[in-house]
């Protein structure tokens, strides 16, 4: 017994990485603005989203880590050969819109983390995105994850954080369990972009990709079902977190709208220098690791869809696409950052409501090709899998139709 439990750590360990680097990146600069926005305004009221956000994640992530470990390829190219390349062009055209925006939002992250600790954005953003370049650029995938997973163990700060503001933490977890409806607009909206930051398209695309350039077969699924399971309960606690932190430091006071996340980790300030100072460095790492992670999502994604080669472990001159379109994604999303006067809150919130519309598009393919018995064999959804999962996609397209109507 101890001997097949011995097995299984290992091969879990040999299996780490796709999932916990995926789930916990979602926790980008747009998330933690949602986040801090939530606690800020409406204080612990919004908790009670982590449990039905996670399983709506959950059963989203496991979908795509079997149809790696059985089909052996990534999203956009089963797209591609399932559907045509007419139809794998208008969802990567889509893809590519999306992220960008997602993309620029980590750059402003970037700015207004260093900005806190007095680095000026014309100094911070270039800096930040020559250091993700050079990392994928120079890089192998083995390289390259051990850096992302490190980066991922940062976002403990945000817990620090919380237990530092002494939050009134019954009312806390009372709010975790008990749901909250308001018709009031900016509680809408923030309830329907807590969904849509926390399941966004890109995700899909990298965590495939990823197990895919890993190399995990059915063999090593049981262990990589279990990995991604753990990314997203660990991003629940992130969430959890930074909203329990910006209800205790701002909320407790007066609730009010913030228009950064640096008004966030600004209020913790009088809390404590350690408070403020994890606050920021949490959104730093953040920000960085997602300006890493959704240029380089963006890139497998849209060369694995239309044909060209891709993956870290290739030579510069042996996929010239990836990497050219990789450094094109940094540069253009660094640099309207640097625009003078650009409007970083409403980029933010514009790539919510761009996920939210492009997100049903990409479950109803991933449902589609996860139940070709000719694809996937014997490793098809099972019924209640299914009604689970087209549930899931039937409140998404809800969400998503809501949100067009608030924000109009």
């Amino acid at each position: 017994m101890l001997k097949r439990l011995r097995q299984r750590i290992l091969v879990y360990l040999a299996v780490l990485g796709p999932g916990v680097i995926t789930a916990v990146v979602d926790n980008d600069a747009g998330g933690i603005f949602m986040y801090s926005e939530a606690g800020a305004r409406f204080g612990y009221t919004l908790l009670w989203t982590m449990i039905p956000v996670t399983l709506v994640l959950v059963i989203t992530q496991v979908m795509c880590s079997r149809m790696a470990a059985v089909t052996g390829k990534g999203l956009s190219d089963l797209i591609r050969e399932e559907f045509g390349l007419r139809t794998t062009f208008f969802v990567m055209a889509a893809l590519l819109l999306v992220n960008l925006t997602n993309i620029t939002a980590n750059f402003a992250g970037i700015a207004g983390s260093l900005e806190l600790f007095g680095i000026h954005k014309y100094f911070s953003v270039p800096f930040g995105a020559v250091l993700v370049w050079t990392l994928v650029i120079h890089g192998t995938y083995r390289t390259v994850e051990k850096i992302f997973l490190v980066a991922s163990s940062f976002y403990v700060a945000y817990a620090i954080s919380a237990f530092l503001v002494r939050p009134d933490w019954p009312a806390a977890f009372r709010a975790s369990v008990t749901p909250v409806v308001s018709l009031d607009g900016g509680y809408l909206t923030l309830l329907i972009g807590l969904v849509g930051t926390s399941v966004a398209p890109w995700m899909q695309f990298y965590l495939q990709a990823s197990i895919v350039e890993k190399g995990v077969d059915v063999k090593q699924y049981s262990e990589s079902r279990t990995e991604v399971i753990a990314g997203c309960i660990v991003m629940a606690f992130i969430k959890f977190f930074v909203i329990v932190a910006c209800a205790g430091a701002i909320w407790s006071n007066g609730p009010r709208e913030i228009h950064d996340v640096s008004e966030a980790a600004e209020a913790l300030r009088p809390l404590g220098d350690y408070a403020y100072i994890l606050f920021s460095a949490g959104l730093f790492n953040a920000s960085l690791l997602a300006a890493s992670i959704l240029p380089l999502s963006t890139a497998y994604s849209v060369c694995e869809g239309l044909g060209f080669e891709s993956g870290v472990d290739h030579r510069f001159s042996e996929a010239k696409v990836f990497y050219w379109l990789y450094t094109l994604l940094i540069a253009v999303g660094a640099g309207l950052v640097l625009w003078p006067d650009f409007p970083i809150v409403r980029m933010i919130l514009l790539s919510q409501v761009l996920n939210g519309f492009l997100l049903p598009v990409i479950l109803i393919l991933i449902l589609i090709l996860v139940n070709r018995r000719e694809l996937m064999g014997k490793w098809v959804n099972s019924p209640i899998y299914n009604l689970l999962a087209y549930a899931t996609v039937a409140l998404v397209i809800v969400l998503s139709v809501t949100l067009a109507l608030v924000s109009g």
